[in-house]
């Protein structure tokens, strides 16, 4: 179930870091709650949006929110085998906190909270992406840094507000990054160097102040961007970078997005328009399905620099480094999959369905005549049906570097065949509120040269294929 009041939240945002932890301070209560359980489907890639009761039983402030995902037993599982593409804590149908595989706490500057009272609605907004055929129970948990009315340390607080502040807007608020775009450095930035992208843009209600910020990027992200216009001037506010713990560079979720210090302060003034970009590196694979987000802490009233007579955008930090969930990053040799450039294909004039998380025709974890690439002439197109549509399980077909036939990680495969092509995630949802692309079938492209062609499931990637284009007689 998916409801409107998702609209501004980007369906798979994943969290915010704003500052620094919490520190300590008289009456703060370190609250732990526990969502679920919430029982996992294979393959699962879906939405949900359900009431949430896991919260204080009095009012008070939240002054910081740190996010996990774990099992019935308390372990926490491999990103590379189930995670959270996005949770997003939901209050009286606005964003109050988001997280995701980032892993970053959520931190008030000292003197700031969000205002929380026991008659409020919240509801959690989830997509837990289950990258196996396996199913399995998780609990969204998550610590809450939390004053009660009347504590020493409640007087004086300022009441902050979540902006939500996005490069695309609308329900799922994606980009592709394809391999190549950007110009000659081979960064992409959307939507500076977007044709036609439309702008997507907050225009301040009120004076205030902003007191923090941090973005959230998918794999291949480099850094978003928070620009302020007024008067006809821009001036950039805050760069929140993607700092990788992961060997390979940027190509995984083995990544911080750093955020604004404690002190950080920007003055705003009714009428300011702010507007966030995202760059995306494209030299080594494409990125599909990317975002660029920063929710950023609002407010109304509040006062801070003025960012056209002062350098406000300081460099950011950092709230933790790599994650042990993080630890398989892939490409090993001993995945067991054969080298499709070394086996004989087969010709085939049908379709090529998907069924069970296995290509029917060439899929490398088959063996014998099915496990042979598909063969068709030059001009030709082999088309793909995902027959586990009518489960609610998407599949993608995308181009991988033959042999595309190493191990699984949060780093491999990835979408860097010779040719790039990917038909979307095929399968149904409503429209504008999912991944889906509502459609079960999709062929590949007419003119590709003779070759084989190796391609995965970005959904599921240990699903592998290949097939060859043989030249005409």
């Amino acid at each position: 179930m998916i409801a409107r009041a998702c609209a501004a939240l980007g369906v798979a945002l994943l969290f915010v870091a704003l500052a620094a932890p919490a520190q300590a301070q008289d009456g703060v209560r370190h609250l732990k709650f526990s969502y679920g359980p919430i029982e996992i489907a294979p393959g699962q890639n879906t939405i949900e949006l359900e009431r949430n009761d896991q919260r204080p039983a009095v009012d008070g402030w939240i002054v910081g929110f740190r996010p996990n995902l774990v099992r019935k037993d308390g372990s926490v599982p491999r990103v590379d085998v189930i995670h959270l593409h996005h949770g997003v804590w939901i209050n009286q149908l606005g964003p109050l906190f988001a997280a995701g595989e980032e892993k970053t706490a959520m931190i008030a500057p000292p003197g700031y909270g969000w205002r929380y009272r026991t008659s409020d609605d919240w509801q959690m907004n989830h997509m837990i992406h289950n990258l196996t055929p396996t199913p399995d129970t998780v609990f969204i948990t998550y610590e809450l840094d939390f004053i009660p009315d009347g504590a020493p340390a409640a007087q004086g607080i300022q009441e902050v507000r979540t902006a939500w502040l996005d490069t695309v807007g609308g329900f799922y608020p994606v980009f592709d990054a394809r391999r190549g775009m950007g110009g000659r450095d081979r960064r992409f930035t959307y939507p500076d160097e977007a044709n036609g992208a439309p702008p997507n843009r907050w225009v301040v209600p009120e004076d205030g102040a902003l007191v923090g910020t941090g973005g959230h990027l998918h794999p291949g992200g480099l850094w978003t961007d928070l620009k302020l216009t007024r008067d006809g001037r821009t001036t950039r506010l805050f760069r929140s970078k993607a700092v990788y713990y992961e060997p390979a560079g940027a190509v995984s979720w083995d990544v911080s997005m750093t955020v604004t210090p404690p002190g950080w302060r920007v003055q705003l003034r009714r009428g300011d328009v702010l507007s966030v970009s995202g760059t995306y590196d494209t030299k080594r694979a494409s990125w599909y399905e990317s975002m660029a987000i920063m929710p950023t802490l609002w407010v109304p009233g509040g006062t801070g620099a003025d960012p056209f007579t002062t350098d406000v955008d300081v460099p950011g930090r950092v709230t933790h480094g790599h994650l042990p969930e993080n630890d398989v990053h892939g490409g090993g040799r001993l995945s067991g999959l054969p080298n499709p450039l070394e086996l004989l294909s087969r010709p085939v004039a049908g379709k090529v369905a998907i069924r069970d998380f296995v290509y029917s025709r060439g899929d490398l974890s088959s063996t014998g005549r099915r496990g042979r690439p598909a063969r068709v002439r030059k001009g030709r197109r082999l088309q793909f049906v995902n027959r586990d549509a009518s489960g609610t399980i998407f599949h993608t077909i995308t181009a991988c570097k033959a042999p595309c036939n190493r191990t699984t990680g949060i780093a491999y495969p990835l979408a860097n065949g010779a040719v790039d092509f990917d038909s979307g995630q095929l399968g149904f949802g409503p429209a504008g509120f999912t991944a889906a692309a509502n459609r079960d079938s999709w062929r590949t492209p007419r003119k590709l040269e003779a070759g084989t062609y190796t391609y995965f499931c970005r959904v599921h990637p240990f699903m592998r294929g290949a097939f060859e284009v043989r030249a005409k007689r």
